[in-house]
């Protein structure tokens, strides 16, 4: 099943996420342990095209408590980086 992650940055967070953004890099090279596979992800950016104010993932997974897990260790979340992480569950549409 694959799994939407929308996480938008909490104010003034982009200092905390450039300081945090290799550990975060490193943790994304490895998924395994947690049983997910990333297929796409990145920084969302503000209006501007640059600013990054949060992050998407678009997780395959077993199922929903994976991505929690995963979700959950990312060195950003221990930051405190994200203000509002929704995840979401979603069919991959044949054909």
């Amino acid at each position: 099943m694959l799994f939407a992650i929308h996480a938008v940055d909490r104010a003034g967070a982009l200092p905390t996420r450039l300081d945090h953004y290799d550990a975060h890099k490193a943790f994304l090279s490895d998924t395994s342990r947690f049983g997910v596979k990333i297929v796409m992800s990145g920084p969302l950016v503000s209006d501007d095209g640059e600013s990054m104010i949060g992050s998407l993932f678009l997780i395959e997974a077993p199922g929903r408590s994976e991505v929690e897990a995963f979700n959950h260790a990312d060195p950003f979340a221990a930051a405190g980086i994200w203000e509002k992480v929704t995840i979401t569950g979603f069919l991959r549409r044949q054909g």
